[in-house]
């Protein structure tokens, strides 16, 4: 007999750190909040670079998982939709209303293609292809559901992960796409993920030169076979202005442009400044739990509280005391001159914003020293 299945954990339901309206220093720690000026700044900053560009932007949801920020960046940074890379993540995004949504990766396995053409009931639905394979599946899914879904060929323009090479491969996947049925050739992904996070300006911008050569040639290869490109999609953060204003991509997908984090700090700019035009917004709020120590206090913000793949968080406007090492539940902070006290709180900038999202249910939307919202992580944990 098959077991029962249990209902979820009602405790799950309990888990929120905040109520609108209270006190920042009341925020149960550790927990996610969001400056909201620094936050609406960044959206501001992002959608005028766009506009002026003459670009559209259809901003990655991988950073935030939420489609309350979505939706904001939609409103008011003029993004045209979202970027996903689960389909999971994508449905999320689809369920709290959001209209437009790129899968920006490859969908192969038969239950996933099944539910993306679902999806594409509801929403304008867009998939990455590297594979003649993989186009027969997605024909077969769309048809059966009825609907129309837009492909892009992913180009391998340096990253060393999905995609084909630039040129004929390209041309001979969109040919095919074009003349299945149920599907609509939409034009090319070349998203260079290795440049984002190079620290040197000169070596990130002949990166992106490299892969701007690249989707050029292969867009007048489409051309001359009368297939035209609605996208040329791309861009993260750290490169955005190179693709922005190269005359060849049309659609940027930046998303760690509305928190940064501890890892874009050490990537500079022409004059080898931190690029500077984005503020830190995303802190993980955390609190001090024992000081045994009097050189070392130790904060509730360890390893379960953040990722550290991009290395350790730094303290924010705090040049006294230093986050050093942690282990599961505990951060270890070198205090020299013995200053903190117990539960005194810092705001720690996560070393890589978008997997520190991933771990928690909630961010607390602080204005000044006050919470003003809360939006749930909605695609947390969707990795499927």
């Amino acid at each position: 007999m098959n077991a029962q299945v249990k209902p979820l954990n009602p405790v799950v339901g309990l888990n929120i750190p905040a109520e609108v309206g209270m006190s920042l220093k009341d925020v149960c720690t550790p927990s996610l909040i969001i400056d909201l000026d620094a936050f609406e700044r960044n959206v501001k900053r992002m959608g005028d670079f766009i506009k002026a560009n003459g670009l559209r932007h259809r901003a990655h949801a991988k950073t935030h998982k939420s489609p309350d920020i979505a939706l904001y960046q939609i409103e008011h940074g003029g993004a045209c939709g979202v970027c996903c890379q689960k389909v999971s993540e994508a449905e999320a995004m689809v369920a709290g209303g959001v209209k437009d949504v790129l899968v920006s990766n490859q969908v192969v396995a038969p239950r996933k293609i099944d539910r993306l053409a679902a999806m594409a009931l509801n929403a304008r639905v867009l998939v990455c292809v590297d594979d003649s394979q993989n186009i027969d599946d997605l024909s077969a899914a769309a048809v059966r559901h009825g609907v129309t879904i837009e492909c892009l060929v992913e180009i391998d323009c340096g990253a060393g992960r999905c995609g084909v090479q630039y040129g004929e491969p390209v041309v001979a996947l969109a040919t095919k796409i074009a003349a299945s049925d149920g599907l609509k050739f939409s034009g090319i992904q070349a998203y260079q993920g290795a440049a984002q996070h190079m620290a040197d300006f000169d070596e990130r911008k002949a990166k992106i030169e490299a892969a701007v050569a690249q989707v050029g040639d292969t867009v007048a290869m489409l051309k001359d076979k009368g297939l035209e490109c609605d996208i040329v999609g791309g861009a993260g953060t750290g490169t955005y202005y190179f693709e922005g204003s190269s005359g060849v991509y049309n659609e940027m997908q930046c998303g760690s442009y509305i928190f940064m984090d501890a890892d874009y700090q050490r990537v500079k700019d022409e004059q080898d400044n931190y690029i500077s035009e984005f503020e830190n917004s995303l802190f993980i709020y955390t609190s001090i739990m024992s000081h045994t120590k009097t050189d070392k206090a130790i904060c509730d913000a360890g390893l379960k509280a953040q990722s550290v793949d991009s290395g350790l968080p730094v303290i924010f406007g705090r040049d006294d005391v230093e986050y050093i090492k942690c282990s599961d539940e505990h951060g270890v902070i070198a205090d020299p001159d013995n200053v903190l006290k117990l539960n005194d709180t810092l705001k720690l900038i996560p070393g890589h914003c978008d997997p520190t999202c991933n771990i928690y249910d909630w961010f607390v939307g602080v204005r000044g020293d006050k919470v003003e919202t809360l939006w749930p992580v909605s695609a947390r944990g969707m990795a499927y």
